[in-house]
């Protein structure tokens, strides 16, 4: 959704004295390559080198490392890069707040709500991790515009997820590009500065987004230091190659153990195990998988798994290695501890509920002890369910 911004920029009018307008119209840099500026920007006129007056949008981990490099910048005396620094973040349901804001705070930045975002005066504005379409009258209340720390190789994963995205695909080589943020749309603008890097073997969005984030930051850096330069130079994204990375919902987090195979169950633990675990089903109970594992060929080789017939979902204890065996598309993945009511490694899960299904089940077959795919509802299906609930309530 485009959330529009109204607040005028500039100066509070002083009390009692109507009709006091902010200062004169901004006008565009020369060779800025189409910054927005003109007539309906207002407020202070461009400057031409730093130090600059900074207005920064961030919300998340990303976002803090390439503040603390702001912050860093602006307190380094020998250097002038940075004059003023002010942050906009988004409310959050925590008493601690997003760690943008916990920053902010801890650093004594003046630091602001969306959609507040201040009354002063800037230069250039930068974003990382918001997650907030920008109106276009917003954008061009700054001289140079709206900068875009973006951790991906745009046009290759545009959209709020693209560590994410990067881990689910197993995408070999990643970056971060800086752009100029255009309005109406996300992550199409130009582009300043782009380093690309390769994806380590097996890292989790987590550690992706801890090296892209420093990265980020140090390029913003080398872009301030010669804005009017960097934006002249700028370049339109490649027209091919771009996809989008849309945010991770629950549902993703549910294994399909007859669809996906071992490598894709593995990068989605990869992706998103740290904030969603992946879920799946018991016996009608919801089993929250927390350290999945490659399985090894020693373990693979076990006359136990070669010598039965087995279906997606198939769970085994395999004792030596102390380690639940799962079977998918194409093989097996290794599961180390779930939550069931509370986290249980393994082994606490064969002797509370593995064997006690095979001692009640004694003339089941082994593939009939096993995870299924579970289904969470749909919203119109949640919306009915609510739908039902009050009419039965009223009737």
């Amino acid at each position: 959704m485009r959330v529009l911004v109204t607040r005028c920029w500039g100066r509070r009018p002083a009390r009692g004295v109507p009709g006091l307008r902010p200062s004169s119209h901004w006008q565009t840099p020369a060779g800025l390559g189409g910054t927005p500026g003109g007539e309906e920007g207002q407020g202070a006129r461009a400057r031409e080198k730093p130090p600059w007056r900074v207005l920064f949008f961030g919300t998340d981990l990303f976002a803090r490392e390439t503040l603390r490099a702001l912050h860093a910048a602006r307190e380094n005396k020998e250097e002038t890069l940075i004059e003023k620094l002010e942050v906009v973040t988004v409310p959050s349901p925590s008493s601690k707040g997003l760690p943008v804001k916990r920053y902010a705070v801890q650093s004594q930045l003046p630091v602001y709500e969306w959609p507040d975002v201040g009354f002063g005066e800037y230069d250039v504005g930068v974003v990382a991790s918001f997650g907030r379409l920008l109106s276009e009258a917003l954008i061009l209340k700054f001289p140079y515009g709206i900068l875009n720390v973006h951790p991906s190789c745009l046009p290759r994963w545009r959209g709020p997820a693209p560590i994410i995205h990067t881990v689910l695909h197993g995408d070999t080589v990643t970056g971060v590009t800086i752009i100029q943020i255009r309005p109406k749309r996300f992550d199409v603008g130009p582009i300043l500065k782009q380093e690309t890097l390769p994806v380590p073997p097996k890292s989790t969005a987590k550690e992706l987004e801890a090296v892209l984030s420093r990265l980020g930051a140090t390029m913003l850096i080398s872009v301030l230091k010669n804005l009017p330069e960097s934006m002249n130079n700028g370049r339109q994204q490649p027209t091919e190659g771009a996809t989008y990375a849309p945010k991770i919902s629950a549902g993703t987090s549910c294994v399909k153990w007859e669809e996906q195979t071992s490598e894709q169950i593995l990068r989605l633990h990869r992706a998103i195990g740290n904030t969603i675990p992946l879920q799946t089903l018991w016996m009608g109970y919801t089993v929250k998988l927390l350290d999945l594992i490659e399985v090894s060929c020693s373990i693979l080789a076990d006359p136990k798994l070669t010598g039965q017939t087995v279906i997606p979902g198939s769970v085994i204890y395999h004792k030596q290695s102390q380690i639940l065996l799962v079977y998918c598309k194409n093989g097996w993945i290794g599961v180390q501890s779930v939550m069931l009511k509370k986290i249980l490694t393994a082994t606490d899960f064969y002797n509370g509920y593995l064997h006690p299904w095979y001692q009640k089940n004694s003339q089941a077959q082994p593939s009939q002890c096993r995870f299924q795919t579970l289904r969470l509802p749909t919203k119109k299906q949640q919306e009915k369910k609510i739908v039902a609930m009050q009419q039965s309530l009223s009737s």
